[in-house]
Protein backbone atom coordinates (compact mmCIF):
# COMPACT_ATOMS: atom_id res chain seq x y z
CA UNK A 1 0.00 0.00 0.00
CA UNK A 2 1.29 3.48 -0.90
CA UNK A 3 2.30 5.77 1.92
CA UNK A 4 -0.05 8.71 2.39
CA UNK A 5 1.60 12.09 1.81
CA UNK A 6 -0.14 14.72 3.93
CA UNK A 7 0.02 18.42 3.16
CA UNK A 8 -2.18 21.51 3.32
CA UNK A 9 -2.48 22.09 -0.42
CA UNK A 10 -1.72 20.08 -3.54
CA UNK A 11 -1.01 22.22 -6.61
CA UNK A 12 -1.55 20.41 -9.90
CA UNK A 13 0.78 22.15 -12.33
CA UNK A 14 4.16 23.81 -11.76
CA UNK A 15 3.93 26.59 -14.30
CA UNK A 16 4.20 30.28 -13.35
CA UNK A 17 0.72 30.43 -11.75
CA UNK A 18 1.35 27.27 -9.73
CA UNK A 19 4.77 28.49 -8.61
CA UNK A 20 3.50 31.89 -7.52
CA UNK A 21 0.68 30.18 -5.62
CA UNK A 22 3.37 28.59 -3.43
CA UNK A 23 4.53 32.09 -2.49
CA UNK A 24 1.06 33.40 -1.66
CA UNK A 25 0.23 30.27 0.33
CA UNK A 26 3.59 30.35 2.07
CA UNK A 27 2.98 33.86 3.35
CA UNK A 28 -0.06 32.40 5.13
CA UNK A 29 1.86 29.46 6.64
CA UNK A 30 0.27 27.01 4.21
CA UNK A 31 2.45 24.15 2.97
CA UNK A 32 2.21 22.90 -0.59
CA UNK A 33 3.22 19.98 -2.78
CA UNK A 34 3.29 20.43 -6.57
CA UNK A 35 2.65 17.69 -9.14
CA UNK A 36 3.53 18.15 -12.80
CA UNK A 37 3.61 15.82 -15.78
CA UNK A 38 6.71 17.61 -17.10
CA UNK A 39 10.25 16.78 -15.90
CA UNK A 40 10.94 20.31 -14.63
CA UNK A 41 9.14 23.39 -13.24
CA UNK A 42 8.00 26.25 -15.44
CA UNK A 43 5.24 24.74 -17.55
CA UNK A 44 5.06 26.15 -21.07
CA UNK A 45 7.61 28.85 -20.15
CA UNK A 46 10.41 26.32 -19.73
CA UNK A 47 9.09 23.67 -22.10
CA UNK A 48 8.18 25.74 -25.16
CA UNK A 49 10.01 29.08 -24.99
CA UNK A 50 12.76 29.03 -22.35
CA UNK A 51 14.90 31.49 -24.33
CA UNK A 52 12.10 33.55 -25.86
CA UNK A 53 11.64 37.08 -24.43
CA UNK A 54 8.47 37.89 -22.46
CA UNK A 55 7.60 41.58 -22.21
CA UNK A 56 4.49 41.86 -20.03
CA UNK A 57 5.69 40.75 -16.58
CA UNK A 58 5.40 43.76 -14.22
CA UNK A 59 8.78 45.11 -13.14
CA UNK A 60 10.69 42.99 -15.67
CA UNK A 61 10.90 44.82 -19.02
CA UNK A 62 12.34 41.72 -20.71
CA UNK A 63 12.61 38.22 -19.27
CA UNK A 64 12.88 34.81 -20.91
CA UNK A 65 10.63 31.92 -19.97
CA UNK A 66 13.46 30.16 -18.15
CA UNK A 67 14.59 33.32 -16.35
CA UNK A 68 11.05 33.90 -15.11
CA UNK A 69 10.89 30.31 -13.87
CA UNK A 70 14.23 30.69 -12.09
CA UNK A 71 13.12 33.92 -10.41
CA UNK A 72 9.89 32.33 -9.23
CA UNK A 73 11.81 29.35 -7.82
CA UNK A 74 14.11 31.73 -5.93
CA UNK A 75 11.09 33.61 -4.60
CA UNK A 76 9.42 30.48 -3.20
CA UNK A 77 12.60 28.84 -1.88
CA UNK A 78 12.00 30.07 1.72
CA UNK A 79 8.79 28.02 1.85
CA UNK A 80 10.44 24.72 0.87
CA UNK A 81 7.81 23.35 -1.50
CA UNK A 82 7.98 19.69 -2.53
CA UNK A 83 7.92 18.88 -6.25
CA UNK A 84 6.77 15.67 -7.90
CA UNK A 85 7.79 15.71 -11.59
CA UNK A 86 6.98 13.27 -14.40
CA UNK A 87 3.73 12.43 -12.63
CA UNK A 88 0.08 12.84 -13.51
CA UNK A 89 -2.83 12.99 -11.09
CA UNK A 90 -5.06 10.10 -12.13
CA UNK A 91 -7.68 10.30 -9.39
CA UNK A 92 -9.14 13.06 -7.26
CA UNK A 93 -11.82 12.29 -4.71
CA UNK A 94 -13.48 14.33 -1.99
CA UNK A 95 -13.13 13.03 1.56
CA UNK A 96 -14.72 15.99 3.35
CA UNK A 97 -17.73 18.29 3.13
CA UNK A 98 -18.59 21.62 1.56
CA UNK A 99 -17.74 23.49 4.76
CA UNK A 100 -14.74 21.36 5.71
CA UNK A 101 -13.27 20.08 2.46
CA UNK A 102 -10.53 17.49 2.19
CA UNK A 103 -9.26 15.46 -0.73
CA UNK A 104 -7.30 12.40 -1.71
CA UNK A 105 -5.27 12.40 -4.92
CA UNK A 106 -3.45 9.51 -6.56
CA UNK A 107 -0.79 9.79 -9.27
CA UNK A 108 0.30 7.39 -11.98
CA UNK A 109 3.54 6.93 -10.00
CA UNK A 110 1.62 5.29 -7.17
CA UNK A 111 1.75 8.24 -4.76
CA UNK A 112 -1.30 9.17 -2.68
CA UNK A 113 -1.84 12.64 -1.23
CA UNK A 114 -4.19 13.87 1.48
CA UNK A 115 -4.92 17.59 1.63
CA UNK A 116 -7.53 20.17 2.52
CA UNK A 117 -7.27 22.24 -0.65
CA UNK A 118 -6.45 21.59 -4.31
CA UNK A 119 -5.17 24.24 -6.72
CA UNK A 120 -5.58 23.24 -10.36
CA UNK A 121 -2.95 25.21 -12.27
CA UNK A 122 -2.67 22.80 -15.18
CA UNK A 123 -2.75 25.41 -17.95
CA UNK A 124 -4.48 23.91 -20.96
CA UNK A 125 -3.45 20.45 -19.84
CA UNK A 126 -0.56 18.41 -21.16
CA UNK A 127 0.49 19.61 -24.60
CA UNK A 128 1.73 17.58 -27.53
CA UNK A 129 3.04 19.01 -30.81
CA UNK A 130 1.14 18.39 -34.02
CA UNK A 131 3.52 16.60 -36.36
CA UNK A 132 3.90 17.32 -40.06
CA UNK A 133 3.05 14.53 -42.53
CA UNK A 134 6.67 13.87 -43.48
CA UNK A 135 7.61 10.18 -43.92
CA UNK A 136 10.23 8.95 -41.44
CA UNK A 137 10.36 12.16 -39.39
CA UNK A 138 10.13 10.18 -36.12
CA UNK A 139 13.70 8.94 -36.53
CA UNK A 140 15.07 12.49 -36.28
CA UNK A 141 12.97 13.84 -33.43
CA UNK A 142 14.97 15.13 -30.48
CA UNK A 143 18.24 15.04 -32.46
CA UNK A 144 17.72 17.27 -35.47
CA UNK A 145 13.94 17.74 -35.60
CA UNK A 146 12.56 19.88 -32.79
CA UNK A 147 9.05 21.07 -32.01
CA UNK A 148 10.29 23.76 -29.62
CA UNK A 149 13.49 25.78 -29.27
CA UNK A 150 14.99 25.17 -25.85
CA UNK A 151 18.64 26.11 -26.54
CA UNK A 152 19.54 28.61 -29.21
CA UNK A 153 23.08 27.23 -29.25
CA UNK A 154 21.77 23.96 -30.70
CA UNK A 155 21.09 25.91 -33.91
CA UNK A 156 24.31 27.89 -34.17
CA UNK A 157 26.09 27.53 -37.53
CA UNK A 158 23.48 25.05 -38.78
CA UNK A 159 21.33 24.99 -41.90
CA UNK A 160 17.91 25.58 -40.30
CA UNK A 161 14.48 25.06 -41.86
CA UNK A 162 11.39 26.38 -40.05
CA UNK A 163 7.90 25.37 -41.14
CA UNK A 164 4.84 27.41 -40.23
CA UNK A 165 3.11 30.76 -40.43
CA UNK A 166 2.13 31.55 -36.85
CA UNK A 167 3.77 33.61 -34.13
CA UNK A 168 6.14 30.84 -33.05
CA UNK A 169 7.42 30.26 -36.59
CA UNK A 170 7.96 33.97 -37.23
CA UNK A 171 9.43 34.70 -33.80
CA UNK A 172 12.00 31.95 -34.09
CA UNK A 173 12.80 32.89 -37.67
CA UNK A 174 13.79 36.32 -36.36
CA UNK A 175 15.62 34.98 -33.30
CA UNK A 176 17.55 32.17 -35.00
CA UNK A 177 18.55 34.03 -38.15
CA UNK A 178 21.55 35.75 -36.50
CA UNK A 179 23.05 32.43 -35.30
CA UNK A 180 22.15 30.01 -38.11
CA UNK A 181 24.43 29.31 -41.07
CA UNK A 182 21.35 29.58 -43.25
CA UNK A 183 17.65 29.81 -42.47
CA UNK A 184 14.72 28.85 -44.68
CA UNK A 185 11.13 29.59 -43.72
CA UNK A 186 8.53 27.41 -45.43
CA UNK A 187 4.83 28.25 -45.42
CA UNK A 188 1.99 27.12 -47.64
CA UNK A 189 0.76 30.62 -48.40
CA UNK A 190 1.86 34.23 -48.30
CA UNK A 191 -0.47 35.06 -45.41
CA UNK A 192 0.48 34.68 -41.78
CA UNK A 193 -1.23 34.24 -38.41
CA UNK A 194 1.42 36.29 -36.66
CA UNK A 195 2.00 39.79 -35.32
CA UNK A 196 2.27 42.30 -38.21
CA UNK A 197 5.63 43.64 -37.03
CA UNK A 198 7.07 40.11 -37.10
CA UNK A 199 5.74 39.52 -40.61
CA UNK A 200 7.24 42.82 -41.79
CA UNK A 201 10.60 42.02 -40.18
CA UNK A 202 10.63 38.59 -41.85
CA UNK A 203 9.96 40.10 -45.29
CA UNK A 204 12.75 42.63 -44.73
CA UNK A 205 15.19 39.81 -43.96
CA UNK A 206 14.05 37.92 -47.04
CA UNK A 207 14.42 41.01 -49.23
CA UNK A 208 17.95 41.51 -47.88
CA UNK A 209 18.85 37.89 -48.67
CA UNK A 210 19.38 37.01 -45.02
CA UNK A 211 16.71 34.30 -45.02
CA UNK A 212 15.07 32.24 -47.76
CA UNK A 213 11.27 32.34 -47.70
CA UNK A 214 9.60 29.63 -49.76
CA UNK A 215 5.93 29.01 -50.48
CA UNK A 216 5.18 25.31 -50.27
CA UNK A 217 5.72 22.43 -47.88
CA UNK A 218 8.45 20.03 -46.81
CA UNK A 219 7.64 16.62 -48.26
CA UNK A 220 10.78 14.59 -47.58
CA UNK A 221 13.88 14.61 -45.36
CA UNK A 222 17.24 12.88 -45.73
CA UNK A 223 19.87 11.95 -43.18
CA UNK A 224 21.33 9.16 -41.08
CA UNK A 225 21.51 8.19 -37.40
CA UNK A 226 19.01 10.86 -36.43
CA UNK A 227 20.94 13.66 -38.12
CA UNK A 228 19.39 15.51 -41.05
CA UNK A 229 21.39 16.81 -43.99
CA UNK A 230 18.72 17.73 -46.54
CA UNK A 231 15.02 18.43 -47.02
CA UNK A 232 12.81 18.50 -50.09
CA UNK A 233 10.45 21.46 -50.47
CA UNK A 234 7.57 21.12 -52.91
CA UNK A 235 6.60 24.57 -54.07
CA UNK A 236 3.08 25.70 -54.78
CA UNK A 237 3.93 25.31 -58.47
CA UNK A 238 4.54 21.58 -57.90
CA UNK A 239 8.31 21.77 -58.40
CA UNK A 240 10.62 20.06 -55.88
CA UNK A 241 13.71 21.73 -54.47
CA UNK A 242 16.36 19.91 -52.40
CA UNK A 243 18.04 22.18 -49.83
CA UNK A 244 20.59 21.73 -47.05
CA UNK A 245 18.89 21.10 -43.72
CA UNK A 246 20.57 20.19 -40.43
CA UNK A 247 17.80 21.39 -38.12
CA UNK A 248 14.09 21.19 -38.88
CA UNK A 249 11.60 23.05 -36.67
CA UNK A 250 7.94 22.44 -37.59
CA UNK A 251 5.45 24.75 -35.89
CA UNK A 252 2.10 23.12 -36.61
CA UNK A 253 0.58 24.03 -33.27
CA UNK A 254 -0.14 22.01 -30.15
CA UNK A 255 -2.77 19.51 -29.20
CA UNK A 256 -3.86 20.20 -25.63
CA UNK A 257 -5.08 17.22 -23.63
CA UNK A 258 -6.59 17.60 -20.18
CA UNK A 259 -6.23 13.91 -19.43
CA UNK A 260 -7.78 12.85 -16.09
CA UNK A 261 -8.62 16.47 -15.20
CA UNK A 262 -11.61 16.09 -17.50
CA UNK A 263 -12.95 13.36 -15.19
CA UNK A 264 -12.77 15.36 -11.94
CA UNK A 265 -16.31 16.73 -12.21
CA UNK A 266 -15.25 20.37 -12.43
CA UNK A 267 -18.16 21.50 -14.62
CA UNK A 268 -15.85 21.95 -17.59
CA UNK A 269 -16.93 24.04 -20.55
CA UNK A 270 -14.78 23.66 -23.67
CA UNK A 271 -11.99 22.19 -21.50
CA UNK A 272 -12.08 25.17 -19.13
CA UNK A 273 -13.54 25.31 -15.63
CA UNK A 274 -15.69 28.28 -14.61
CA UNK A 275 -14.68 30.08 -11.40
CA UNK A 276 -15.93 33.03 -9.42
CA UNK A 277 -13.74 36.12 -9.52
CA UNK A 278 -13.80 36.70 -5.77
CA UNK A 279 -11.69 33.67 -4.87
CA UNK A 280 -11.27 31.65 -8.09
CA UNK A 281 -12.96 28.63 -6.60
CA UNK A 282 -14.62 26.04 -8.85
CA UNK A 283 -18.07 24.56 -8.31
CA UNK A 284 -16.45 22.23 -5.76
CA UNK A 285 -15.56 23.93 -2.44
CA UNK A 286 -11.86 23.59 -1.75
CA UNK A 287 -10.86 23.15 -5.40
CA UNK A 288 -9.49 26.30 -7.02
CA UNK A 289 -8.52 26.86 -10.66
CA UNK A 290 -5.90 29.44 -11.60
CA UNK A 291 -4.17 30.29 -14.85
CA UNK A 292 -5.19 29.13 -18.32
CA UNK A 293 -7.39 26.27 -17.04
CA UNK A 294 -10.10 28.62 -15.73
CA UNK A 295 -12.67 30.85 -17.40
CA UNK A 296 -14.76 33.82 -16.31
CA UNK A 297 -16.15 36.98 -17.95
CA UNK A 298 -13.29 39.11 -19.22
CA UNK A 299 -10.67 36.37 -18.76
CA UNK A 300 -7.27 37.12 -20.30
CA UNK A 301 -4.75 34.31 -20.70
CA UNK A 302 -1.80 36.26 -19.36
CA UNK A 303 0.78 35.13 -16.82
CA UNK A 304 0.20 38.25 -14.72
CA UNK A 305 -3.52 37.38 -14.48
CA UNK A 306 -2.57 33.96 -13.11
CA UNK A 307 -0.53 35.68 -10.39
CA UNK A 308 -3.56 37.77 -9.37
CA UNK A 309 -5.77 34.67 -9.31
CA UNK A 310 -3.28 32.78 -7.13
CA UNK A 311 -3.23 35.61 -4.58
CA UNK A 312 -7.00 35.70 -4.14
CA UNK A 313 -7.34 31.92 -4.12
CA UNK A 314 -4.75 31.68 -1.33
CA UNK A 315 -6.82 34.03 0.84
CA UNK A 316 -9.83 31.71 0.67
CA UNK A 317 -7.70 28.59 1.04
CA UNK A 318 -6.54 29.91 4.42
CA UNK A 319 -10.07 29.54 5.81
CA UNK A 320 -10.16 25.87 4.82
CA UNK A 321 -6.68 25.10 6.15
CA UNK A 322 -7.21 27.06 9.39
CA UNK A 323 -10.97 26.92 10.03
CA UNK A 324 -12.15 29.39 12.65
CA UNK A 325 -8.86 31.30 12.65
CA UNK A 326 -9.08 34.95 11.69
CA UNK A 327 -7.01 36.03 8.70
CA UNK A 328 -5.38 39.42 9.15
CA UNK A 329 -4.16 40.80 5.85
CA UNK A 330 -0.59 42.10 6.01
CA UNK A 331 1.71 43.81 3.54
CA UNK A 332 5.15 42.26 3.09
CA UNK A 333 6.64 45.75 3.34
CA UNK A 334 5.26 46.37 6.83
CA UNK A 335 5.10 42.98 8.54
CA UNK A 336 8.25 41.88 10.35
CA UNK A 337 6.78 38.38 10.63
CA UNK A 338 6.41 38.09 6.88
CA UNK A 339 9.89 39.46 6.33
CA UNK A 340 11.29 36.80 8.64
CA UNK A 341 9.59 34.12 6.54
CA UNK A 342 11.28 35.56 3.49
CA UNK A 343 14.64 35.67 5.24
CA UNK A 344 15.11 39.42 4.87
CA UNK A 345 15.31 40.32 8.58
Amino acid sequence: MSEMIETDVVIVGAGPAGLFAVFELGLLDIKAHLIDILPRPGGQCSELYPEKPIYDIPGLPIVTGQELTDRLLAQIAPFHPTFHFNEMVEKLESTGSATAPSFRLATDAGKVFSCKVVFVAAGGGSFQPKKPPIPGIDAYEGKSVFYAVRRIEDFRDKHVVIIGGGDSALDWTLNLQPVAKSLTLVHRRDAFRAAPHSVNAMHELAAAGKIDFRLGQVTHVEGADGQLHAATIRGNDGADKLIACERLVPFFGLTMKLGPVADWGLNLHENLTPVDTEKFETSHPGIFAIGDINTYPGKLKLILCGFHEAALAAQQAYHYVYPGKKLVFQYTTSSTNLQKKLGVV
